[in-house]
């Protein structure tokens, strides 16, 4: 296996937004009369617009994304960094690297800000491409924006729906299980529990340097 760059998803990888981001579904769900456990489950790794399509077909998703962006703007103080992500994106400083994720670029952008998170000069969010996650085009674009092939990447994703994008675009894959369980995230090539095994990992396959 020869890796060359890391693409990275944000929420529930970089970023711990999944209390935040359940606040905000379970609102919407409410207020539209839906049931906020099976909208809940149609969220992790997709874009609102698309979540909002498959849960209540006769909404119009791109107005239901500006009231789920508006809700979520609440809710950005209570987004914070998941353990061990500075010290990751410190150790991937000299090394190419890109988040790739479905949310929206000013949110995650303020947040990392924020946080004191460094931002890499590849970023792809859920508006570069006409089909997000869990088609492969986002991951795709990352490697050609990185100059590496999509089979030259290792993926860090928490959910299915990026981990099925990743596999497809032909990248090998670590499931983070911070939002899922590890049978949930069978389709990744590997699994761990924690940043700090991800940079485990990552200085294992030579992608960092050792400490």
């Amino acid at each position: 296996m020869t890796i060359s760059a890391v693409l990275l998803d944000v929420d529930g990888v970089l970023l711990d937004s999944a209390v935040a981001h359940r606040r905000v579904w379970n609102a919407w769900s409410l207020a539209r009369g839906l049931d906020p456990e099976k909208v809940w489950q149609l969220t992790f790794g997709r874009r609102p617009e698309d979540t909002v399509r498959d849960a209540a077909v006769h909404l119009d998703p791109v107005v239901e994304r500006q009231v789920l962006d508006e809700l979520l703007a609440r809710e950005r103080d209570s987004v914070l960094p998941v353990e061990g992500a500075a010290d990751l994106l410190k150790a991937l400083s000299d090394s190419p690297w890109a988040i790739v994720t479905s949310g929206d670029r000013a949110f995650v952008e303020s947040r990392f800000a924020a946080a004191g998170l460094p931002l890499p000069a590849v970023r792809v969010y859920g508006s570069d491409v006409e089909d997000a996650k869990p088609a492969p085009d986002c991951f795709a674009l990352a490697a050609s924006r990185l100059g590496v092939a999509a089979s030259a990447c290792l993926v860090v994703e928490d959910a299915p729906a990026g981990i099925c994008a990743a596999v497809a675009a032909g990248c090998t894959v670590i499931g983070l299980t911070t939002t899922h369980r590890e049978e949930e995230l069978r389709q990744a090539h590997m699994c761990a529990a924690s940043l700090a095994e991800v940079q485990n990992l990552l200085t294992t396959l030579g992608l960092l340097a050792t400490p």
